[in-house]
């Protein structure tokens, strides 16, 4: 139903304003499921996480691959970590649109002086904090979101520093508010993102159908690299491709890299459910006949 990215300094309240949220939602007449993903579910030590960009990026890459394997419609995905990068959030906000889900984020806005102290008092009570060298590094490559990007909009301020993190909190309230009210023609305040053509997976109608579409497109693939070598370059027109199916004509020569980038297309553009609201054919010459037609639309002279 919805990705929340929770995003700040480090020591900034980022876990805490993540439990508010997650309690407000449940507390609300939300019926999804709420989760929270961050580094303590992988067990990952902070200071290790972030002690080099190898390691960075790899925590990145474990919290990117649980959220995509968790957003659904069904349930309500809290990322709680830096997130400082603006280029990761995009990824994170990609990931909401593939899924076709709500997306937000909310942002803990605190002084670097007060994130200090804090991490500071939480080493000084034997809690897990930051060391100075990995804290100070990443306060000075936090990347602040702004609301006029896609990827930090809408954008869900907290002030911890001075107003403290309670599930009353405005910026709470304001989030769940908008996580959970119904979407109808009235609502104009709320957004869910749309998945594009790139970004759906492909949905085929059986199991047999993905077999049947590869092998057919093959071997039409075949049939041109057969027809081309005999060629000699030369232009080809009426290549038969089976009894009672439409013939291949190529207006010049096409190379191997070519024809499967645009096989890889084709069954990329078929496989989406949405483009004419029917399965995909399971059938092999179905699929030949659509593949030919492709074929001679982007390199034929019909």
């Amino acid at each position: 139903m919805a990705l929340v990215v929770i995003c700040g300094q480090p020591c900034s309240g980022k876990s805490t304003a993540a439990k508010c949220l997650a309690e407000a939602l449940n507390d609300s007449e939300c019926k999804q499921t709420v989760r929270i993903i961050d580094e303590a579910s992988f067990h990952l030590d902070r200071n290790q996480s972030y002690s080099n960009m190898p390691a960075e990026k790899n925590l990145r890459g474990v919290l990117r691959s649980e959220v995509d394997r968790s957003v659904s419609k069904d349930n309500i995905i809290i990322v709680d970590s830096l997130n400082s990068i603006k280029g990761y959030r995009y990824e994170l906000w990609c990931l909401a649109r593939a899924a076709g889900i709500r997306y937000c984020v909310v942002y803990c806005d605190v002084e670097d002086m007060q994130c200090r102290k804090w991490n500071e008092e939480r080493r000084e009570k034997g809690e897990a904090a930051y060391n100075d060298v990995i804290f100070e590094d990443l306060v000075r490559r936090f990347e602040n979101p702004d609301r006029r990007n896609r990827w930090d909009s809408p954008l869900f301020e907290l002030r911890p520093q001075i107003d403290g993190v309670e599930k009353s909190c405005v910026a709470i309230a304001d989030a769940v508010s908008y996580l959970t009210k119904k979407v109808d023609s009235k609502s104009c305040d709320v957004k869910v993102l749309q998945p594009t053509i790139a970004t759906q997976n492909m949905r085929f109608s059986d199991a047999n159908s993905l077999y049947e579409m590869d092998k057919a497109t093959q071997e039409v693939i075949n049939v041109i690299v057969e027809a081309q070598s005999q060629a000699i370059g030369g232009p080809l027109a009426g290549i038969s491709t089976g009894r009672g199916l439409p013939s291949i004509d190529i207006s010049r020569p096409v190379g191997l890299p070519e024809l499967r980038r645009l096989r890889r297309t084709f069954i990329k553009l078929t496989g989406q459910t949405s483009l004419s609201g029917r399965p995909p054919p399971s059938d092999a010459d179905s699929v030949k006949r659509m593949f030919v037609d492709y074929l001679n639309r982007e390199l034929g002279t019909i």
